[in-house]
């Protein structure tokens, strides 16, 4: 006599919205976009789709309510120093987002994709209203924040996606960051040094970089032009 497998047991209580995004964004975080179905979310969360559907409505929906979970939570999180200007705050935002998507190699794509589908929505509004306020701090003409807000959320926004995966990627193994900057370097050292002086002159760099303070000094460098605005 056969047995027959045993499916897994559905869950007796009401699952919340909270539980849902949480559960997705383990799942995330684990596989990447890819990773977050349906199936697996159900399997996960030991319910059927309708449940979830009715919670969280569709999968765009939910990305949305995982990604701002994350950044809100970034946000608001106390930084190590507190901020005495407001070059610190801003760069204490920007560090925040850069953290974020480098525990969440997900983010990246999805923080993007907030900014230009939704910039009524409270990703984007929490972000801008956040670095704006320091940008009037700054001394930016009124006529100019905008232009000077957008031009920092941009800078983070691209260059923390450097250090991010990137939809799409199928390669499953993430590169030893010195074997990955070695092997870089060695390429750039093998160029003609008579046409690429400049990729020569900065071999020794590329192998010792942090990436957290190349991301800060970038940061300085979109300050330093921003008060030059005044």
């Amino acid at each position: 006599m056969s047995t027959r497998t045993r499916r897994p047991q559905r869950r007796n209580q009401v699952l919340s919205q909270e539980q849902i995004v949480e559960a997705a964004i383990e799942l995330l975080d684990a596989g990447g976009g890819s990773a977050l179905t349906t199936r697996a979310l159900t399997e996960r969360l030991s319910t059927g789709s309708g449940a979830i559907y009715y919670r969280v409505g569709s999968r765009d929906e939910l990305l949305d309510m995982a990604t701002e979970t994350v950044v809100t939570a970034a946000l608001a999180a106390e930084p190590a120093v507190a901020a005495a200007t407001p070059e610190d705050e801003i760069r204490s935002v920007a560090l925040a987002l850069f953290d974020a998507i480098a525990e969440h190699q997900w983010l990246a794509t999805r923080l993007t994709l907030q900014i230009v589908r939704k910039p009524f929505g409270p990703v984007t509004v929490g972000i801008f209203e956040r670095i704006g306020r320091q940008v009037g701090a700054l001394g930016v003409p009124q006529a100019s924040w905008f232009d000077a807000a957008s031009a920092l959320v941009h800078y983070i926004l691209g260059a923390v996606s450097q250090n991010a995966r990137v939809d799409g990627d199928t390669s499953t193994v993430q590169p030893d960051r010195a074997e990955f900057l070695g092997a870089t370097a060695t390429a750039w050292q093998e160029l003609a040094p008579e046409d690429y002086p400049f990729m020569h002159a900065i071999v020794g760099q590329i192998r010792e970089h942090d990436d957290r303070e190349q991301f800060l000094t970038g940061i300085a460098i979109v300050l330093d032009g921003l008060t030059r605005l005044g």
